[in-house]
Formats: C-alpha cells, structure tokens, sequence
C-alpha cells in the first residue's frame, strides 16, 4: 500500500473534503491543494485506475475502502502533529505546514511515540 506523497495529498483533500462538505469534486480539491486542475484531472485517473477513489456520474469523488484507509492515516497523523506542534509554541499556521511535510515520512514507531505524548498531554490537561 505504497503510494506516493502527492497520491496521499489528494487523498487526505478528499477526506478533509467530505468531512467538511459532504462532497468532493475535482474543482474543490484544486483549490484545497492549490494545484491546476488538470493536475487533478491527471491524479484522479491514476487514483482511480489504482482502486483508491470512484467517480459518479456527476464527478462526485468517493474514496474505496482503500483509498479510504490511507487518507484517515494520513489525515490523522496531520491532526496529531499540527495539535503537538501547537502545544509545543509553533504558530497554528506553521504548525500545520510542517506537519503536512512530516506526515507522509515519520517512521511508524516515531508516530506511536507522539501519539502517547499527546495522550500523555490530554490527560494532565484534562
């Protein structure tokens, strides 16, 4: 389940899309990634071709179970480290650009560790 940064990019927009909207089409993921939109064009027809997004007949995107999968870790992982950079004095904005880069290369044992420190933090926070 390799896929590239920008593969996980779109998926997580998707995500974040949906949460927020209800929907995704193409034109709100250009502007959520600020990419052109045949940049989003090109990476909807590998992500379908891939299995991870579907499209009706309207263009509404969906995500695959799989597809699904990958954008809730990335999303995740953008959640935790935005709130711990936060907590740690990074401005909210900085915060969530860097955690946008860290997202996709933190080693999996790295994230456990963070996870457990927020956790740790949550709970003396209350």
């Amino acid at each position: 389940m390799k896929i590239h940064k920008s593969a996980e990019d779109y998926l997580e927009m998707i995500l974040r899309l949906i949460e927020e909207k209800g929907f995704a089409r193409s034109v709100d993921i250009a502007l959520g990634l600020s990419v052109s939109k045949p940049s989003v064009s090109v990476a909807m027809k590998q992500l379908r071709e891939g299995g991870y997004i579907t499209m009706d007949k309207d263009n509404y995107i969906s995500l695959t179970t799989s597809g699904m999968e990958i954008a809730e870790r990335i999303y995740d992982r953008h959640k935790v480290l935005t709130k711990l950079l936060v907590h740690l004095g990074v401005g909210a904005e900085i915060a969530q650009k860097d955690a946008c880069r860290m997202e996709h290369d933190i080693s999996p044992e790295t994230y456990d560790a963070l996870v457990r420190c927020a956790r740790d933090i949550e709970a003396r926070e209350g």
